[in-house]
């Protein structure tokens, strides 16, 4: 149950931080849209992969745990792939470099907060 909520002050956190930036330090070089929009895809994304994670590990048959961890990787990194195209594509010449890579850096956060919430989930497992 932890977990679920180790996401969700994440994902708080991150709107937080970025609208009290906006507001008391604004940078012009960061479009804080990007990282609005960047942060609520992240947030949907690890929900779902976590809640499918959790299936493959109570399944009883350990290869479906494994194919678990393979489909949220290709399913992350395909939403994520298809969501940086449709980006360049539709600013075409107000590209946000700055807002792309700090979207990049919410991502490997991200993937850090899944990877320990699904160990802490693996480990109670273990002990029940």
């Amino acid at each position: 149950m932890k977990s679920k909520f180790s996401t969700l002050i994440l994902f708080v956190s991150i709107n937080i931080l970025s609208t009290l930036i906006l507001i008391f330090y604004p940078i012009q070089s960061i479009n804080f849209n990007l990282i609005f929009i960047s942060n609520c895809l992240l947030f949907c994304l690890s929900t779902i992969i976590l809640r499918i994670q959790q299936k493959g590990l109570n399944n009883k048959n350990p290869n479906a745990f494994i194919q678990s961890i393979m489909l949220g990787m290709l399913l992350k990194m395909f939403v994520c792939v298809i969501a940086v195209i449709i980006y360049v594509l539709i600013s075409k010449n107000e590209f946000n470099k700055n807002g792309l890579l700090l979207s990049m850096f919410l991502y490997l956060i991200y993937l850090a907060v899944e990877v320990s919430a699904i160990t802490k989930i693996n480990k109670q497992r273990k002990n029940a």
